[in-house]
């Protein structure tokens, strides 16, 4: 057996058992890869798939041990290379960053800019995408580091930290009525139309739950990823934004828009770091959480991927 077949059975499963696109993503031939894959199988004495025809169709009772055994193997060969590229160049590499667009945007360029002082010689290399997007790519080792709000807490493969609290605050184009509220009720959020986050991101999930708890319902015209793009629209008029606090960051002077906290009405979040459970994290990966938060430290992240849990006091 061999570290060919082991790949060509993780990224079967990646692709939904789609041979084909398995072979597309290792650059290599369907029959290539069904023939390994039946190799393996002969070498092991147990079918890691049930077949019809030609096609697989599942993952047997023994091959999901074997993928389990498999994953393991993998994560540590992506270890050694991590190892090996730590101690042939210290201050040199690639650090891959997974996030979500609020994080890239607001909060990653000045950690982003002290790394890149601290190690000029690594480059950065930026993935942005949903959280569930930024915890796949933490998972299929595309990233060393992942930041996000929602979703991270719910992979038992990954290990996250709290990173830093925030909470959520209302957009308004001057001169809106609600301006002359002293303190904005959710009432009054029901009664105008709203534009807001996408529910997969920044804190979505508390919005909907705040108002579902008042039994409101919220008459949200747009959704977005994006928190200029909600800005921009609020600009125009078509509603009152609900962004992400450091998303109103330099905006304090803007004579177009006023914005309100609004933590009494949604909670606080909590935007998390993570890490696939079991890498090894380079020098300089650690050095960057430490510019993320004052909360984090190397030797607390170390202690974290050496335990069980996710959190660890702060």
């Amino acid at each position: 057996m061999n570290l060919h077949q082991f790949r060509f059975v993780q990224e079967a499963v990646r692709r939904n058992l789609n041979l084909t696109e398995a072979a597309k993503a290792l650059h290599t031939s369907q029959p290539g890869v069904s023939k390994a894959i039946i190799e393996l199988e002969d070498e092991l004495g147990v079918e890691v798939f049930t077949r019809h025809g030609k096609r697989i169709k599942r993952l047997t009772e023994p091959g999901q041990h074997v993928l389990r055994s498999i994953e393991i193997i993998m994560r540590e060969v992506n270890n050694l290379k991590r190892i090996g590229e730590q101690f042939s160049a210290q201050d040199s590499g690639t650090l891959s960053i997974a996030t979500t667009h609020t994080q890239a945007r607001y909060v990653l360029p000045g950690p982003v800019a002290k790394l890149r002082t601290a190690y000029p010689k690594v480059n950065v290399s930026l993935h942005q995408g949903s959280p569930a997007q930024v915890a796949q790519m933490l998972l299929d080792d595309v990233a060393d580091i992942g930041m996000a709000t929602e979703t991270l807490t719910q992979y038992e493969e990954l290990i996250t930290l709290p990173c830093y609290d925030w909470q959520h605050v209302l957009v308004l184009p001057f001169g809106h009525p609600l301006l002359d509220k002293e303190r904005i009720a959710l009432d009054d959020l029901a009664a105008v139309p709203l534009i807001t986050y996408h529910p997969s991101f920044t804190g979505r999930s508390r919005i909907d739950q705040a108002f579902g708890l008042r039994q409101l319902k919220p008459n949200i015209v747009l959704e977005a990823i994006d928190s200029d793009v909600i800005k921009t629209y609020v600009k125009l008029g078509m509603g009152v934004g609900v962004v992400a606090e450091m998303a109103m960051q330099g905006e304090e002077r803007n004579p177009d828009l006023v914005a309100r906290p609004a933590g009494h009405l949604f909670g606080h979040n909590v935007a998390r770091v993570a890490f696939k459970r079991g890498a090894y994290l380079r020098q300089f990966v650690l050095r960057f959480a430490e510019f993320l938060s004052d909360r984090l430290s190397r030797e607390l992240i170390l202690k974290a991927m050496q335990g069980n849990g996710h959190d660890y006091s702060l």
